[in-house]
């Protein structure tokens, strides 16, 4: 049996909202709550971005395939809501898109075993992991981070929150990013070098994952360039997609 309810995430300190109208399936795993999936990314402190976690889109831009997770940092503010503008700041012309399904965590997790990892997990989120790749191979080639490449404002859209109910085997999902209706990107998550519950021991055992702190978990091939004036449109296939238009960053005058 179904229901259609509507699923909302705020972030305070932006006022921006996320929401959209969700099938989801009645189940006893609802008892966690809709409250909870309504405020989880609304209390995260960070996104953890997993880079490299597919072996064809390192090969694609020439890296090797890694040997254990690489990870970067991405500030909340960085959010955008569907159906936002994706700004692409001066004097770029064009960003690189890259699809990847968001672990949205549910509870405070430090080293955590893997057998119990998937525990942790508070629901799931379809993201873009803006990258204006300019920068950031100007960075990597001087040995610096990626953090301006990746961090800026609008560069992670993502959808609403659902809930685990909704995806019960999260490594077997088809990922995919149009690009003016033209297929850029089609991928599925069981080409995952690094698996979620590794992923989420991994990374607790570094730092201390808190209630809504989002992994990215890595994109499929196929990643390229998306201009000014074009418009995206990603998804998780039968389960939700999103859309982007992508305009000129203009400055805030004070």
């Amino acid at each position: 049996m179904y229901t259609q309810i509507h699923i909302g995430a705020a972030f305070p300190s932006t006022n921006i909202v996320f929401a959209s109208t969700t099938r989801i399936s009645k189940s006893p795993k609802m008892a966690t709550s809709y409250s909870a999936y309504q405020k989880l990314l609304s209390v995260g402190t960070k996104i953890v971005a997993v880079g490299r976690n597919y072996a064809a889109h390192a090969k694609e831009l020439g890296n090797a395939v890694p040997k254990e997770p690489v990870l970067f940092m991405k500030p909340t503010t960085s959010y955008l809501e569907n159906g936002g503008k994706i700004e692409v700041p001066e004097p770029l012309e064009a960003l690189d898109h890259e699809v990847e399904l968001a672990v949205v965590i549910g509870r405070r997790a430090r080293d955590v075993p893997e057998a119990t990892a998937m525990d942790y997990i508070g629901g799931y989120a379809l993201a873009l992991d803006m990258t204006a790749r300019e920068i950031q191979s100007t960075a990597k080639s001087a040995g610096l981070p990626w953090t301006v490449a990746k961090g800026q404002d609008t560069f992670t859209p993502i959808s609403s929150v659902i809930p685990t109910a909704m995806l019960p085997n999260p490594h077997d999902v088809e990922l995919w990013l149009k690009v003016d209706g033209e297929t850029r990107q089609k991928g599925s998550t069981k080409d995952m070098i690094f698996k979620i519950p590794y992923l989420i021991s991994h990374i607790s055992s570094i730092m201390t994952l808190l209630e809504g702190d989002v992994i990215l978990t890595g994109t499929p091939q196929g990643v390229g360039p998306v201009k000014i004036g074009q418009k995206i449109d990603a998804g998780i296939t039968g389960l939700l997609d999103v859309q982007f238009d992508v305009e000129r960053r203009h400055r805030v005058k004070h």
